[in-house]
């Protein structure tokens, strides 16, 4: 990164971003010989309690489900809201066709019942996650508010070069699933690291066709994330 862009570290050491409290290299808690997928992002969420420095876990959310459907906290975090959806219809909850407050409501009653057998909070999915292999980057590690994101990715884009280089190398182990949402993430496209590896592509979340992107309900379905078990 240094090599790169000389000034970088050095006016970043000396500026307030985001995530804060050590978390800039979080999602590294990840062992590298379980990494089965690097799910990558845009970056860091864009307030104190939200950047948790682990890609798409808005440190702001705690409970998954309310009586009305998805909480009001999930409701507010448009691309988890998204997510949640696609999880639904991919394991067969939601029909691609209703995805509506009112359907996924239905969905709520039943995940709250204690023996639905449903995770019923933002940090028992990230652990769902953890546990099928997803290292959770961003394209950009840090948010700064006067720094356009698509500026700040291409500073750390040599970073995130070594690290798929490393996973590409690891002996006796497959080549992890790259999943690229949104555009910077799929900027990365053009680093030769890239090549070595398999590729889920789609629209960042925050989009509503996302819901229904057979790509992604492909992926994630078989992995039955809404399940506790």
């Amino acid at each position: 990164m240094h090599a790169a862009d000389p000034p970088y570290l050095s006016r970043l050491a000396d500026e307030h971003f985001l995530p804060t409290q050590g978390r800039l290299f979080a999602a590294f808690n990840q062992p590298l010989e379980k990494v089965r997928y690097v799910l990558v992002g845009e970056g860091p969420y864009p307030r104190e309690e939200s950047a948790t420095g682990v890609c798409f876990m808005d440190g702001a959310v705690s409970e998954l489900w309310s009586t009305q459907g998805l909480s009001k906290r999930v409701n507010r975090a448009t691309s988890l809201r998204n997510f949640m959806k696609m999880l639904m219809v991919a394991d067969g909850w939601l029909a691609p066709d209703q995805t509506t407050g009112e359907a996924v409501a239905r969905v709520a009653v039943n995940a709250m019942l204690p023996s639905s057998g449903f995770i019923q909070t933002l940090p028992d999915l990230q652990s769902k996650l953890i546990g099928e292999g997803f290292l959770l980057l961003n394209a950009a590690l840090v948010f700064r508010p006067h720094v356009p994101p698509v500026k700040e990715a291409k500073a750390w884009r040599p970073f995130l070069e070594v690290v798929l280089e490393a996973l590409a190398s690891r002996p006796g182990q497959p080549t992890p699933t790259l999943v690229l949402w949104g555009k910077i993430a799929q900027w990365l496209e053009g680093l030769p690291a890239l090549s070595a590896f398999p590729k889920a592509v789609a629209e960042h979340p925050y989009n509503l066709s996302f819901i229904q992107n057979l790509e992604m309900q492909r992926l994630f379905g078989p992995m039955h994330l809404l399940r506790a078990k």
